[in-house]
């Protein structure tokens, strides 16, 4: 994306800036609290399934935070010296962003084994992306490269693991 595309973006979004922050709590609290609840629920009903879910996500969520970390690629607000959208202070690490990546992971994961909040979890991802490239923390390259991580690791995850379980 353009620099002058992007920052076109960020000025109309700048309007809705309380919105697209509570916007984004909302996703990202949200989906953490169904998240820790649905693992318990799969460690109490569905051991089975818990092990690759909770491996799948964990090993990954490591392996993409080290990533993040030896790459260390500035955020929009960095690159273009503006303040972002929402309240946010880190410096670097914004590829792949790590929210998008999260949510779309949970949804490839639980897509696998229940197909309705799956599909329901990559919604909200996607309203997430959108949220975090329009306020200024993150490149659309960030999103979409955690959007394709997570699902990829997601699904694989699952793939691999759930039948030596």
């Amino acid at each position: 994306m353009k620099q002058e595309t992007y920052l076109k973006l960020y000025r109309r979004a700048a309007k809705a800036a309380p919105a697209l922050e509570w916007t984004n709590r909302l996703i990202t609290w949200g989906v953490y609290a169904w998240f820790t609840g649905w693992m318990i629920w799969l460690f109490l009903f569905y051991r089975q399934a818990f092990w690759p879910a909770f491996f799948t996500m964990s090993v990954s969520f490591v392996l993409v935070s080290v990533f993040r970390r030896i790459f260390n690629a500035p955020r929009p607000y960095e690159v273009f010296s503006m303040p972002p959208l929402m309240r946010k202070d880190t410096h670097g690490q914004s590829f792949p962003s790590r929210h998008v990546f999260s949510i779309f992971i949970i949804a490839a994961v639980t897509y696998w084994l229940y197909p309705l909040p799956g599909a329901i979890l990559f919604a909200a991802g996607v309203v997430l992306a959108f949220v975090r490239v329009v306020t200024g923390v993150h490149f659309l390259r960030d999103v979409i490269a955690g959007a394709i991580c997570g699902l990829v690791m997601g699904f694989a995850g699952m793939a691999w693991l759930l039948p030596l379980f």
